[in-house]
């Protein structure tokens, strides 16, 4: 009886380790074919980016063999839709950094107050119903925010200045700045939150007050996501289009006064886009130079708030 017994152990022990060899096997192979779809998806930004630079670079290169690189950077007009064409890009270029200088100069310190608040202050329940609030101001669609601009801020800012033109770097910059809050606020708050409590207790230990905490200790210890929500509120600035098409003009104008019409580098692309000009023509391929210009603008602004991460990280 026993050596029956034994017997049918030794056939079962087998196969239960086949059993488990079979579903290891499949678990590893499941975890690869996901581990290869989450890798293509992955890849789906990488070769989005690179089509993108294909494509401005490629079509760049036509327009400078036409236009000198030199009169690019260096002209004080900008009419390649005339018959005594110019295309000095700095005349776009200036409105593009006017308008987000005022856009950045609102966004950023109201922002980081809000995520300050609403990070160290604010009750729970306040903050369950501010965030929310605040990221469906984010979700406004832009062309709604250009005639609030237009309609609403401009003839407010005439009320005070009453020689301020109908359209403005001032008013749209305003509202850009308006709509940029709640990227810097919301970004900034989630790195103040993602801060570990002991150092919130320790400095309470130490004597410090809430708002000395909040600003020695907390806003330091997540500077670098602070730093990112910067980042994303100059890029959101600089590449904003429809207010500034509403409500900037699109008259180019070098100038860095904010109480004067402009046009910015995203407002002639949609204007030209939009026109009849021919596919290939001069006047066609400068929006291809224009948009090279403000990615190689968003990436030095990207590259240079690395490095600041990158300092800030090390200092604390």
């Amino acid at each position: 009886m026993a050596s029956v017994s034994g017997e049918v152990t030794s056939v079962l022990q087998p196969a239960s380790q086949n059993a488990r060899l079979a579903r290891r096997r499949s678990r590893f192979i499941r975890e690869k074919a996901i581990e290869s779809v989450l890798f293509l998806a992955a890849l789906v930004s990488v070769f989005t980016t690179l089509g993108i630079v294909y494509i401005l670079v490629a079509e760049s290169v036509v327009f400078f063999e036409q236009v000198s690189l030199w009169d690019f950077l260096t002209d004080n007009q900008w009419t390649p839709l005339f018959d005594d064409a110019h295309f000095g890009i700095l005349v776009l270029l200036s409105g593009t950094l006017t308008s987000s200088a005022v856009a950045l100069i609102i966004a950023i310190p109201l922002g980081t107050v809000i995520a300050i608040y609403l990070s160290e202050f604010a009750p729970f329940s306040i903050r369950e119903i501010a965030k929310p609030f605040l990221e469906l101001l984010g979700g406004v669609p832009t062309i709604i925010y250009g005639y609030f601009a237009l309609l609403f801020v401009t003839p407010l800012l005439q009320w005070f200045y009453p020689a301020l033109p109908g359209f403005n770097l001032l008013s749209a910059g305003i509202v850009m700045g308006i709509m940029i809050i709640p990227y810097v606020a919301s970004i900034s708050e989630d790195a103040m939150r993602a801060v570990p409590m002991n150092l919130r207790e320790g400095s309470y230990a130490m004597g410090a007050t809430r708002f000395q905490t909040a600003t020695r200790v907390v806003v330091p210890a997540a500077i670098s996501g602070i730093a990112s929500a910067y980042i994303l509120g100059i890029s959101r600035a600089v590449g904003e289009t429809m207010i500034l098409a509403v409500a900037a003009g699109m008259q180019p104008n070098l100038t860095f006064n904010p109480l004067e019409p402009a046009a910015t580098i995203t407002a002639f692309i949609v204007q030209v886009a939009l026109g009849d000009l021919p596919h290939g023509s001069i006047g066609y391929q400068t929006i291809f130079a224009a948009g090279l210009t403000l990615m190689l603008f968003t990436l030095a602004c990207n590259i240079a708030g690395h490095m600041l991460r990158k300092s800030f990280r090390e200092a604390y």
